[in-house]
């Protein structure tokens, strides 16, 4: 199946969903409310014409006044893919899990947490991934301010400069 097959597929099972087949990237993807993306997640998994096992990627971009998600799939019976996008405001991004549909999910929400900020509601494990857990911000943000120090360790770059000074300065 085609992205637009895959699409007027989804519009049968969730007429009032408000899905978009946005058709403007290199490869046309799936718009779908955040209401609405637990539900879709599991036909596109469950369905057997649909049958989306792999979950190959998840990642998270800031569009500015909107955070995405973005992910995946795969099919590997019916070697056809889809590709999802879930667009949330930066200052409530609240996602749901897709966890329970695709295992691989629990990493993927993880990091996009914690690089992004966007929140899985209903995450089995919702810790920090790559970052301590005691981390100020997310770093892949466009408005990420970086800590000056983190447990009395500088975090600025260091100058080749401003070595010869201190070696100068003994």
């Amino acid at each position: 199946m085609t992205q637009s097959e895959i699409f007027a597929y989804l519009q049968t099972s969730f007429p009032d969903a408000g899905l978009v087949l946005d058709e403007t990237q290199p490869e046309p993807l799936i718009v779908v409310p955040r209401e609405q993306l637990l539900d879709v997640a599991r036909l596109l998994n469950a369905d057997e014409q649909l049958h989306f096992e792999c979950l190959m990627c998840l990642t998270s971009i800031d569009m500015g006044e909107e955070l995405h998600a973005v992910y995946n799939l795969y099919s590997m019976k019916h070697d056809h893919k889809c590709t999802l996008r879930c667009r949330v405001n930066r200052e409530d991004p609240v996602i749901p899990s897709v966890s329970s549909v695709w295992a691989t999910a629990d990493w993927h929400e993880r990091e996009a947490y914690d690089l992004m900020g966007i929140t899985f509601e209903g995450h089995p494990d919702p810790r920090r991934i790559l970052l301590p857990d005691d981390w100020e911000g997310h770093p892949l943000r466009k408005d990420y301010q970086p800590q000056k120090e983190w447990h009395g360790i500088p975090l600025e770059a260091v100058q080749p400069e401003d070595l010869e000074k201190k070696r100068e300065n003994g």
